[in-house]
């Protein structure tokens, strides 16, 4: 289940809605709420710049208890670079919603997204709490997903359905994300909401295993965020076996959820702030996993290689620059380079292939790289975008 059925994905359990609250000027949805009618385990990925926000330093603090009921979001305000304050404005957030909800106020789990520099407006988001909890419905995934975005030009929304055991299970996630997109992770927030009964370690440990193949192996831009947080929670509703890292069901579950960050992953590239194309870049017969992705982010975040993508021109030239760049040793005559199956690089030199295959090729939304490095047997792919008139435009008017 994905595309326009996963708008009105449903996950046993949990509730979730989306309101405007006045945090954006624009009559914009801009506070979200996911909560789970009972306490599940619990599992985030967290942003590694040294600049983290408030909202990640609180959920940092509350994640090691691998437990979680609510995950609060306002956009607009990335509360970041806000001091101590921040962190108060962060905790003063939780506090609204657990007093209303009855909860905890450790199984609340927030996040901000928007313009850095600003404190956060807690009276607005105070006074929108009630409207928030009281619309609070099992299909107000889409209600929520809409009220996390910023520049983003469509929603990000993913499922899929299985069986553990013989059990039907359900996971959905939603994200945002379009600029500042690059590993370690993104500029993005991402939420993933699962009625399976899961282990707190085997989730932990399958959850950042699919983060790395997915989040961590995009990039729009090549810029790292203050905000960045993806979480999941496993209510355990489905009433499966409890998957264990042991677990045949293990397996099951985790091709589930790599399908659900795959799908949310590339929508995030496909929505790169003015990108007009999906580029896939596999590189392939090299030494080490590690070579291999430290080439393809060579290549995926040349401003030369994304312009040339934007300008629909087979520029290999760009590639094989980046490629050398990377301070990799090559042996120059073995790399080759294609444009999907067309040879565009090889024996240190230059083909003559079709030009009028690969302007078709050019032309394409989705277009497909291989990097052949003679060196090895270990490969790495990631989805990149290209960089446009647009994302310059957007990027000079969105200011602190």
């Amino acid at each position: 289940m994905k595309g326009a059925a996963a708008e009105v994905c449903v996950v046993p359990g949990f509730l979730a809605n989306g309101i405007h609250a006045g945090i954006k000027e624009k009559p914009q949805k801009d506070l979200s709420l996911i909560y789970s009618t009972e306490p599940a385990q619990a599992a985030a990925v967290f942003t590694t710049n040294a600049f983290k926000a408030a909202p990640v330093l609180l959920d940092m603090e509350r994640i090691g208890s691998g437990r979680a009921q609510a995950i609060l979001t306002n956009s607009g305000n990335a509360n970041a670079a806000t001091g101590a304050e921040g962190y108060r404005d962060a905790r003063a957030m939780s506090d609204f919603l657990s007093r209303r909800l009855g909860i905890p106020d450790d199984l609340v789990l927030v996040a901000s997204t928007g313009v850095i520099g600003h404190r956060l407006p807690v009276r607005k988001i105070d006074r929108a709490m009630g409207r928030l909890i009281q619309g609070l419905r099992p299909d107000g995934i889409a209600a929520a997903e809409e009220a996390i975005l910023t520049t983003d030009r469509f929603p990000k929304i993913a499922a899929r359905k299985g069986r553990i055991g013989d059990r039907p299970v359900t996971l959905c996630g939603i994200a945002k994300g379009a600029g500042m997109i690059e590993p370690r992770m993104a500029t993005m927030l991402s939420y993933v909401m699962t009625d399976a009964a899961i282990e707190g370690a085997a989730l932990d440990a399958v959850f950042r295993q699919a983060v790395a193949e997915s989040f961590n192996a995009v990039s729009v831009d090549g810029c790292m965020s203050t905000n960045d947080t993806a979480i999941i929670l496993a209510n355990g509703r489905a009433g499966n076996p409890p998957i264990r890292r042991r677990s045949k069901s293990l397996a099951a579950f985790r091709e589930m959820l790599c399908g659900v960050l795959s799908d949310l992953s590339r929508s995030m590239v496909r929505d790169g702030e003015g990108a007009t194309k999906l580029i896939r870049i596999t590189v392939e017969e090299a030494r080490t996993a590690g070579e291999a992705r430290k080439i393809a982010y060579a290549v995926a975040n040349s401003s030369l290689f994304k312009t040339a993508c934007f300008g629909q021109d087979p520029n290999w030239g760009r590639i094989i620059a980046a490629v050398g760049s990377a301070g990799i040793p090559l042996p120059v005559d073995a790399v080759a380079v294609y444009f999907e199956d067309i040879p565009v690089f090889r024996d240190g030199r230059g083909l003559s292939g079709s030009r009028r295959a690969l302007s078709k090729i050019m032309e394409k939304a989705d277009i497909g790289i291989t990097i052949r490095l003679g060196t090895g047997s270990r490969s790495f792919c990631l989805h990149t975008s290209d960089l446009s008139y647009e994302y310059v435009k957007i990027n000079a008017h969105y200011h602190t």
